[in-house]
């Protein structure tokens, strides 16, 4: 029989609600099976729709399964904020004095606390080096662009597969009409910088991804992640920066990156818009 389950859906990314991406959150998982998750994920329809349960590692303090609707993801990034904003909201307290430790399909996520902001520590990267000529070739035509208009391009995989690009100006990315069809299969980010003085970000982020029939998402923690791994190691960022995401989708996402040693924290702000019970 399906029991009632606390459940929330939060946008993260955003201090004002409706503004940036929304999670779906199961907070006790505990007793569904995969299909049952993975039906729940489906009927949701959001981008991500996550379960908390207790860890089975003595280092975390819960653990979270993260769904999208086609598959299980391994890591996410507004999933890890959304659920450990939900994790705290419904009474969780962590072993550390500021930070949370997440076990998800990657391992241990850290994330930390600063005021009501939350952030995690990037994981590594799984795949990186330069895109192959054909594939580079393959996503100029899927964005329109002309010879030259990539200025560089890398594999910044860390668990979704994301591959990226960079282009000269925010203008012209926002600019951007993929046409989901040559980018098939291809989970695609594009990044940016914004003239000086021209937003409060330094960086404009879209995030294009050719499953089903061809998305964008609205703000991506995973995806800013990576890319901000690659832009400072190049020398493209600075160690401390603010992304803009979700423009072209009439969202006003802003995703924090701060750079402190040998950590690399991307940051966001979760604001609740429901909460309640789900029959699962």
């Amino acid at each position: 029989m399906p029991q009632p389950r606390r459940f929330s859906q939060l946008d993260v990314f955003t201090a004002v609600p409706l503004l940036g991406n929304p999670l779906a959150v199961v907070h006790d998982g505990t007793g569904l099976g995969d299909a049952e998750m993975a039906a729940f994920a489906r009927w949701t329809n959001l981008s991500e729709t996550t379960f908390l349960l207790p860890p089975t590692d003595a280092a975390a303090d819960y653990r979270v399964r993260i769904f999208t609707p086609q598959r299980e993801l391994p890591f996410a990034g507004h999933p890890t904020l959304g659920s450990c904003h939900a994790w705290l909201s419904g009474g969780g307290r962590p072993r550390g004095d500021n930070e949370v430790v997440q076990q998800c399909g990657v391992g241990l996520v850290r994330v930390r606390r600063h005021g009501a902001r939350l952030a995690f520590a990037a994981p590594p990267l799984m795949r990186s080096g330069p895109l192959e000529p054909a594939l580079v070739a393959r996503i100029a035509r899927g964005l329109g662009l002309a010879d030259g208009e990539v200025l560089d391009h890398q594999w910044v995989d860390n668990g979704p597969g994301w591959c990226a690009v960079r282009l000269a100006s925010a203008q012209r990315v926002l600019q951007l009409k993929p046409d989901y069809a040559q980018l098939r299969g291809i989970k695609l980010g594009v990044v940016a910088p914004h003239a000086a003085g021209g937003s409060d970000a330094q960086f404009e982020v879209r995030a294009l991804i050719g499953e089903a029939s061809g998305y964008e998402d609205p703000v991506t923690g995973s995806l800013n992640a990576s890319l901000a791994q690659w832009l400072i190691a190049g020398g493209v960022a600075g160690e401390h920066y603010v992304a803009a995401q979700g423009a072209a989708l009439q969202r006003a996402g802003r995703v924090h990156v701060d750079k402190v040693g040998a950590d690399l924290w991307i940051g966001g702000d979760v604001c609740a818009v429901v909460t309640g019970t789900v029959a699962l």
